[in-house]
C-alpha cells in the first residue's frame, strides 16, 4: 500500500516510520525539506510540495501542527486542493478544533475528493510504537481504506460518524485527561503539606485498587459509549 505522508514533526516523523518499517511505501513532504532525509535513508520517496504528493498518492495523511498550518497546506499555492480529485483521499490527523475540520473536508469534497479527520489520542512514545489511539470521522469508505495503515499507527481506531465528531472526541478525551492529571497535583501538593512523602503517595496509588478501579470503570465507560452506535474497529 502506498501513501502520502505531509508533516514530519515528532508526531509525523515517528508514523511515517512506522508505516515505512511495516512495508508501505510512503512519499513524504514537510515545509523544510530536509526533515525528509532520514525516512529517505529508510525507502520514502519525496514530494516537493503537498499538490505533488496528491498527485503521486491515492490516499494522503497529514499531521500538522496547528489549524493554520493544517488550512494552509490545503489551501495555498501547491497545496492539497490542486491535484485531489475523485478516486482521491484525504487524511488529517493533526489536533484541530471542529470548524477547521468541516472547512477542510468542504474544500475537499468540493473537489470530489474523500476526506476524514482522525485526530489521535497520545504523544511521541505511543507515536513511535504504534500505539496510538485514532478517532476518525468523515467518509467512511476512506476509513476501511485506511484500516491498513491505522492498524499500524495505533491499537485501537474509532469511526464516529459526521466531520466534526473526530476533533469535539479529541477535546473532550484531553478535558478528562486534563481534570485526572489536575486532581493527581492536587492530591500531590495536600500530601507533601500534610507532612507525608509524596513518593510514598505514588507507591500507594500504583499498588491499590484505585488505579484498577479508575482503569476498568474508563474501558467500561468507553465501551457503553461507542456500542450506543457510533462504532469501532479492533
Amino acid at each position: 500500500m502506498e501513501v502520502g505522508f505531509l508533516g514530519l514533526g515528532i508526531m509525523g516523523k515517528a508514523m511515517s516510520m512506522n508505516l515505512l518499517k511495516n512495508g508501505f511505501k510512503v512519499t513524504v513532504w514537510n515545509r523544510t525539506l530536509s526533515k525528509c532525509n532520514e525516512l529517505v535513508a529508510h525507502g520514502a520517496s519525496i514530494g516537493k510540495t503537498p499538490a505533488e504528493v496528491i498527485n503521486k498518492c491515492t490516499i494522503t495523511i497529514a499531521m500538522l501542527s496547528d489549524p493554520a498550518a493544517a488550512l494552509s497546506v490545503v489551501l495555498d499555492k501547491d497545496g492539497v486542493l490542486e491535484q485531489i480529485c475523485g478516486g482521491k483521499g484525504y487524511i488529517d490527523m493533526s489536533t484541530v478544533d471542529p470548524e477547521t475540520s468541516c472547512k477542510i473536508n468542504e474544500a475537499i469534497t468540493s473537489k470530489g475528493g474523500r476526506f476524514l479527520e482522525a485526530p489521535v489520542s497520545g504523544s511521541k512514545q505511543p507515536a513511535e510504537t504504534g500505539q496510538l489511539v485514532i478517532l476518525a470521522a468523515g467518509d467512511k469508505a476512506l476509513y476501511e481504506a485506511a484500516i491498513p495503515a491505522f492498524d499500524i499507527l495505533g491499537k485501537k481506531s474509532f469511526f464516529l460518524g459526521q466531520v466534526g465528531n473526530g476533533a469535539k472526541m479529541k477535546l473532550v478525551v484531553n478535558m478528562i485527561m486534563g481534570s485526572m492529571m489536575n486532581a493527581f497535583s492536587e492530591g500531590l501538593t495536600l500530601a507533601d503539606r500534610s507532612g507525608l512523602n509524596p513518593h510514598d503517595l505514588l507507591d500507594v496509588l500504583v499498588r491499590s485498587q484505585l488505579i484498577e478501579y479508575s482503569v476498568k470503570l474508563w474501558q467500561i465507560g468507553m465501551t457503553a459509549y461507542f456500542v450506543t452506535g457510533l462504532g469501532c474497529h479492533c
